[in-house]
């Protein structure tokens, strides 16, 4: 697909997506976020200065996606989590709704439907994988929640100790 700005000037077709997801808390902080595009945001500072302003526009409005410092946002909010896909201006709003899509419903079943805060808190790292397998650099891999899952979901009784991280291990003591 080949995309024309109001000049008439074509955008040469990408698979670099992506400019961003990110998972905000319900008073607009940083639970996790990943940037691909080296050219936007490439301070932590800007990023959370742009998290802040995209929260404070859409925490209590009704939409689905929103226009914003140049990027397509397209976002989702659930008990006190907002999840957010960027993309470029001119990027299509369904495929990024679908990566999105892709990374709410995976969470949901990594968490087991018990999508809040606290709960990612505990399985962040299974949700950094997530991310991980949906997106990489800007290029969309997957967008099937279940296969996202399968890939994502850590199993500690495969892994190897020495390939375990430290709070799996911690994890497994307790359990025993």
């Amino acid at each position: 697909m080949v995309h024309t700005t109001m000049e008439g000037s074509l955008f040469e077709p990408t698979l670099y997506i992506v400019k961003g997801m990110c998972i905000l808390d319900n008073e607009g902080n940083r639970i996790l976020a990943k940037y691909y595009d080296k050219n936007i945001l490439t301070t932590t500072k800007e990023q959370k200065s742009f998290e802040k302003n995209l929260f404070n526009k859409t925490h209590r409005a009704n939409a689905e996606i929103i226009m914003l410092d140049g990027l397509t946002c397209v976002y989702k909010s659930n008990v006190d989590l907002f999840f957010y896909v960027m993309g470029s201006s001119h990027e299509n709003e369904l495929i990024l709704q679908s990566v999105l899509n892709a990374l709410y419903e995976s969470v949901s079943i990594l968490l087991r439907r018990n999508v809040e805060k606290r709960v990612i808190m505990e399985n962040l790292d299974s949700v950094m994988l997530a991310f991980d397998e949906i997106c990489d650099g800007g290029v969309i891999l997957d967008s099937d929640p279940t296969s996202i899952v399968g890939r994502a979901a850590l199993r500690t009784e495969d892994v190897p100790l020495g390939e375990q991280t430290v709070a799996q291990i911690i994890f497994n003591s307790w359990d025993s």
